[in-house]
């Protein structure tokens, strides 16, 4: 079954395209027809291309990987931040940073001081400066908090980027393409779909098309996570079986190792156990013979192994 009906595509105005004037060459395979001057999209391939990007997604999802959302044109801003939040995945909505993936370390360093300033300000510190340092701090808090705000939680590259506009993102596909992140984008009839990696035909203007696409999106991520959930009580369950095999001495002790030990430990064992023990603590008296002949070995193992690592350093 489709994850979603062409009834729902129709009604959400995915299937309208631009003028015939200003189509792309390279969105012909997704053109069905023109009708008064606009190109329609053929659905039919539009709602192939959601089933795959929404097997694509939570696929990704479960394995533990992230999706970026993005898309800071106006009509998609508000519908891209609520799906991100409610699937929990960064997104970008205000504005695209350049250097945002190709110089991750460096954003990384700005939301690392975002989170700095706010402790600094929970704290009260922010009294002890005058008037006018404190509204500076002020004011970058709220701007960091809105370009930054969306991507402060993303730990490391996303493995997955969703792009609403092609065309106005196409800073944000350019360099995921340079660190071979995976693009799924809404590509409308005036776009170029070279660069993207999964293609959805798609209106790309209308808020209601772009909501129903990107609540797509975000139930797929939903599904991904639940998935991931169940792992790792699969894991869980599976760890006491293997607890359960224990080795033998034999398999964890070489032999030179068991006929050191089998000497003077099985006299004690069987006075042990068939004999009287004198103490009841845990302290053993193994005899002074044994332990001068175990010293001996060792001092000579020892020497003998500072030979080997002096010749080897002077072989170096």
């Amino acid at each position: 079954m489709s994850v979603v009906s062409m009834k729902a595509l129709l009604e959400s105005g995915v299937h309208f395209g631009h003028r015939t004037q200003k189509w792309h060459p390279g969105m012909k395979p997704y053109i069905f027809t023109e009708r008064n001057g606009i190109h329609i999209i053929d659905l039919q391939k539009t709602s192939k291309a959601i089933q795959q990007a929404y097997n694509l997604v939570r696929d990704t999802v479960a394995e533990g990987g992230t999706v970026l959302f993005i898309g800071t044109k106006r009509q998609a801003q508000e519908t891209v931040q609520a799906e991100a939040m409610r699937c929990g995945m960064p997104y970008v909505t205000v504005r695209w940073l350049g250097g945002m993936l190709t110089n991750w370390r460096t954003i990384r360093q700005r939301i690392n001081e975002l989170e700095k300033l706010e402790r600094m300000r929970d704290k009260g510190e922010f009294e002890r400066l005058t008037k006018k340092e404190a509204l500076i701090l002020h004011r970058k808090i709220e701007r960091l908090q809105v370009l930054l705000g969306g991507v402060r939680q993303m730990v490391r590259l996303p493995e997955l980027v969703f792009v609403v506009d092609v065309h106005r993102e196409s800073t944000a596909i350019h360099e995921a393409n340079l660190l071979n992140i995976p693009v799924i984008a809404m590509v409308d009839t005036n776009c170029d779909p070279t660069n993207v990696d999964y293609v959805i035909p798609s209106n790309d203007d209308a808020i209601r098309a772009i909501k129903l696409v990107v609540s797509k999106i975000a139930d797929a991520a939903i599904e991904g996570k639940a998935l991931r959930k169940e792992l790792p009580e699969e894991a869980r369950v599976s760890m006491p079986m293997a607890e359960e095999e224990e080795l033998s001495d034999e398999e964890l002790l070489g032999e030179a190792t068991l006929a050191k030990i089998s000497g003077r430990i099985k006299a004690p064992l069987e006075e042990d156990v068939f004999g009287e023990p004198e103490d009841e603590g845990y302290d053993i008296d193994w005899g002074t013979e044994d332990e001068d002949e175990e010293e001996k070995l060792r001092a000579r193992a020892s020497r003998e192994e500072d030979e080997e690592f002096e010749d080897f350093d002077e072989e170096e």
